[in-house]
């Protein structure tokens, strides 16, 4: 079984580029470019001059202790929070950034969610002096305030999408709508392994650095390349995707992708796409996705901003469909107790985000000679307000 797209795009049924006629020539574009552009020994020589200069890269592998105790296993943290701008997002943005240049863009958008991804399109923007034009939806402006502040700071516009959950579905929509409209001097950087075909292979292929380092990081800590089992959260699935990525040929390494439940799989307010959701197309590609009976797309719901999604990036929906990999959901208030956990045992706040990953060693049945690598995939300083509100911390 293969889990690299074909040609086309596909991961099995799921992939493929459902786009406007008018998006063709930019799609098209990167199709034919991405690939070769990525090979380049120039690019790749850019690439990781700025992965490790600029982001900070590799980032750490550690040695959980108090968690592993808890645990009854050898837990180990892919420290993503450590990365420059506080998460994985940066490994894309760098590479798309690069990207951009190359194909003679001067004119940058972006979409985000919990703004982590908009900080670090607005930080590589700055970065090379590009224009940067990030759409947010307007509920999580308000639930992420400080991240807006940094992408302001930073010199991004940042426009809020007012139409539907005013949430991250929304904003896509919004950045969509603008690249129609600039079609020949805008690259769009999606920020997760969504979208047209060749998105989700291109980001998956920029953050495959994490499992890469993994697997190098564990042979010199436990003399081993393969865990048991790696953890990650999914919204869209980027971190999941790089921290995956290769592991995918690895039968003996159980991938555990987390989504979250909100306030239930059970209730109308979730957003674990692989229980609720079916096979449909939004953003450009055939995914899963929670929809109505009349093919409507429902809302969804998270304490996170960044798992606040209707679906999931073609790979993991071709990684659940198969069985490859094993799905989990998490609720909010889950995610908020194992956020608590985490910090008062390792002194490391997670991002909300990542506290669901967290949460699933719960639902695992861990053996002593176990070793899990949980990709901690942000930093929490985003969501401090949240949690003294909900955990009535002060």
């Amino acid at each position: 079984m293969s889990f690299q797209p074909t040609a086309r795009g596909y991961y099995g049924q799921f992939g493929g580029a459902f786009i406007p006629e008018m998006l063709y020539p930019n799609v098209e574009e990167l199709r034919e470019q991405y690939l070769g552009i990525l090979a380049d020994p120039d690019f790749q020589q850019e690439y990781q001059q700025l992965l490790r200069d600029y982001v900070g890269r590799p980032t750490p592998l550690f040695r959980a202790k108090r968690l592993s105790e808890r645990y009854g296993a050898t837990i180990y943290l892919k420290r993503e929070d450590l990365c420059h701008t506080g998460a994985h997002k940066v490994n894309n943005t760098v590479g798309q950034i690069l990207l951009a240049e190359r194909l003679g863009k001067k004119r940058i958008i972006a979409e985000t969610g919990a703004g982590q991804h908009g900080v670090a399109t607005a930080t590589v923007c700055a970065l090379r002096g590009l224009e940067c034009i990030v759409y947010m939806g307007a509920v999580d402006m308000e639930r992420q305030k400080p991240n807006v502040a940094r992408m302001c700071m930073l010199g991004a516009e940042v426009r809020p999408a007012t139409s539907g959950s005013q949430t991250l579905k929304d904003a896509t929509n919004e950045a969509i709508r603008d690249w129609i409209s600039n079609p020949t001097d805008t690259h769009y950087i999606i920020g997760s392994v969504v979208g047209p075909h060749p998105y989700p292979d291109l980001v998956a292929r920029l953050q495959s650095v994490i499992s890469e380092e993994i697997r190098k990081q564990l042979l010199a800590q436990a003399d081993r390349e393969l865990p048991d089992y790696v953890v990650a959260c999914v919204g869209g699935g980027s971190n999941a995707a790089g921290a995956f990525y290769h592991f995918l040929d690895e039968p003996t390494v159980q991938l555990v992708a987390v989504e979250a439940a909100g306030h239930g799989v059970h209730t109308d307010k979730s957003a674990a796409t692989s229980v609720l959701g079916r096979p449909g197309i939004i953003h450009g590609s055939r995914t899963l996705l929670m929809q109505d009976e009349h093919g409507q797309i429902t809302e969804p719901h998270s304490i996170s901003a960044g798992l606040d999604y209707p679906g999931i990036g073609p790979l993991h929906a071709f990684l659940a469909d198969s069985g490859r990999a094993k799905f989990v959901a998490v609720t909010d208030e889950d995610a908020l107790q194992a956020a608590q956990l985490c910090s008062r045992l390792e002194g490391i706040i997670p991002a909300l985000e990542t506290a669901h990953a967290f949460s699933a060693l719960d639902q695992l049945e861990l053996k002593p000679t176990d070793v899990v690598v949980l990709n901690l995939s942000g930093r929490g300083d985003k969501d401090l307000e949240t949690y003294l509100r909900e955990l009535h911390l002060a």
